[in-house]
């Protein structure tokens, strides 16, 4: 029996409920949005009361579906004021799914100190946590595991998320228990702080597993996925995500002109080889200590993942993804993967969003506070950020944040949030994804680069306006239903180009929830996700102003194509008409 756990942090009660009807289907993003649409007042302050946090399991999550181990973080984000998903992979969502517990709803606030929410298969209850306050998330991982046991999943934010930062992230565990996967986009740390929960543990020591209504479908399913992700050139065993992490895309985007450089300012970046995912791996296999191929859960057979060493050959940071490496590198005009990687160990640390982190670093470089490519400068910065600093609040609270703090408005965002690694002039579906998602700003959402760079499913040119629109509403229907379903993001490669692997994915769905969805219910189900979202954000006051793209890439020529962001605002109107009428 699926349950539903709802944690009062004002009363510090917390209660078993049962799942009502209307969620019984949902699961994973489709359910975090549905329970902020129907719980949150659209116009509440974030950081007030009246917010909530949903924390959700995918459908399949804990169960052997490949690659299906994603939790989605769910609430009204702080940095951009609408609707917010962010999700992760994590044994710790693993945990939550086998416990049979379909989501967490954190509401209220404490005022009297930071609590832990213990979970397992007898109960749920609220434990004071003042002890982990300011702490790294290394130190916090040490203490939990010395007073729970290593075999228990967590979560935790860190001094961003203790400080109500605007880009902090939420931290879990990754396949060995370091503290190192982020559910990072959004600041819904923040709203964490706010309601003063600090950590989770999660032991699903004899947990009763996931109920699977139809076993011989679910074999079905899972055999066509699996062997669609074992034959796809981009997640089959030893193929590019495998051999080279996401980093493999650092070559492939600067090749193509996509590559943000100094705050967006080139779509190429001369020492873009040096931080390549081809380095990366020279540099591990080369150093020892490290891996490639590294899981950030148990059963993902994609393992795009990797541990980073030190010049000694002693393990330094995981994860270094490609995000981390343009935002910390490129963007900032860093050039060095070891540069790159305390950055992001840093940002690991402190609990940031890498990407918020290193747009914010890059717009705080084009102000002039540090000249790009200072390396030593941006630790410093990282520096004040851990400390609370005046100057570290204001870069704490993003790229837009600090944008207007110094009056300076050539700030890469959309709807408040920091642009991700491709560049929207170069490749222009995305750059409808950033633009019109209710997410804001945001790759996952609608992950275009697919066939735009990729050529997976169909080449696609990225630098025409023509066609992205629709193209664009295809993945961002198709990735709301992926992050319903727990499965990681990267099974979009296999599905789009392998029918075996759509059939799999819906496949796998239906032998879980009973049901007998078709191919066609994907995009339906996606779509109905996105209008819950749209509507949320319009009642909270975002209007058609929030779907446009800074000034500036209308107006300035991103070389090497000289290319500007060319699709007109009567075609991103277009969008989502059938929302909006």
């Amino acid at each position: 029996m699926h349950k539903i756990i709802r944690v009062d942090m004002t009363g510090k009660t917390v209660r078993v409920e049962d799942v009502p009807e209307k969620y019984r289907y949902l699961g994973g993003r489709a359910l975090t949005s549905q329970i902020i649409y129907d719980e949150v007042p659209p116009t509440c302050d974030p950081l007030g009361p009246y917010n909530k946090i949903v924390i959700a399991p995918g459908i399949l999550t804990g169960s052997a579906a490949p690659s299906s181990g994603r939790v989605s973080v769910g609430g009204k984000s702080p940095l951009t004021g609408g609707i917010k998903e962010s999700n992760a992979g994590s044994p710790t969502s693993q945990k939550l799914g086998r416990l049979q517990i379909k989501a967490i709803i954190v509401e209220g606030q404490a005022e009297d100190g930071l609590y832990l929410l213990k979970v397992n298969k007898d109960d749920a209850e609220l434990l004071p946590a003042d002890e982990l306050k300011g702490k790294r998330t290394r130190e916090i991982k040490k203490a939990l595991f010395e007073k729970y046991g290593d075999k228990v999943g967590f979560m935790t934010t860190g001094v961003a998320g203790d400080y109500k930062m605007s880009m902090a992230g939420i931290c879990f565990s990754d396949s060995e228990g370091r503290a190192s996967r982020y559910a990072g986009r959004g600041g819904l740390a923040a709203v964490l702080g706010s309601k003063g929960l600090k950590a989770m543990v999660v032991d699903d020591t004899d947990a009763p597993g996931v109920e699977i209504q139809d076993k011989e479908l679910f074999k079905q399913g899972q055999r066509k996925l699996v062997d669609a992700l074992r034959n796809q050139s981009v997640t089959k065993p030893g193929g590019s995500l495998n051999s080279f992490g996401t980093a493999v895309l650092v070559n492939l985007l600067n090749e193509a002109g996509g590559d943000p450089t100094r705050n967006f300012r080139s779509g190429e970046f001369e020492q873009a080889n040096d931080t390549s995912g081809e380095t990366l791996a020279e540099t591990i296999e080369k150093r020892g200590g490290g891996t490639m191929g590294h899981t950030c859960h148990p059963g993902c057979i994609i393992q795009c993942s990797n541990i980073y060493p030190d010049e000694d050959g002693v393990e330094f940071t995981s994860c270094m993804e490609y995000e981390s490496i343009w935002s910390l590198g490129a963007n900032c005009g860093i050039g060095s993967l070891d540069s790159i990687a305390k950055l992001v160990d840093l940002c690991n640390e402190i609990g940031l969003d890498t990407i918020e982190t290193g747009v914010t670093l890059g717009v705080a470089m084009d102000i002039g506070i540090i000249p790009f490519g200072d390396a030593e400068g941006a630790i410093r910065l990282m520096d004040e950020i851990r400390q609370g600093t005046p100057l570290g609040r204001i870069l704490g609270n993003g790229a837009w944040f600090t944008g207007k703090a110094y009056g300076h408005t050539r700030v890469p965002v959309v709807k408040r949030q920091g642009m991700p690694a491709y560049e929207p002039r170069a490749v222009k579906g995305i750059g409808v994804t950033y633009i019109t998602s209710p997410q804001g700003a945001d790759h996952t959402a609608g992950y275009t680069v697919s066939p735009e760079i990729l050529a997976v499913g169909g080449e696609v040119d990225p630098l025409t306006p023509e066609g992205k629109i629709e193209l664009s509403r295809y993945f961002q229907a198709l990735t709301a239903y992926i992050d319903s379903s727990g499965y990681c993001l990267f099974i979009i490669f296999p599905v789009v180009e392998i029918p075996s692997g759509m059939e799999g994915m819906v496949e796998t769905v239906n032998a879980v929830l009973g049901t007998d969805w078709t191919l066609d219910e994907v995009s339906r189900r996606g779509m109905e996700t996105l209008r819950v979202e749209w509507e949320f954000n319009q009642k909270a006051g975002f209007t058609k102003a929030d779907d446009r793209p800074p000034d500036f890439m209308r107006e300035e020529k991103l070389p090497p194509h000289n290319q500007v962001f060319d699709v007109s605002d009567e075609e991103l109107d277009l969008i989502w008409k059938e929302f909006c009428g």
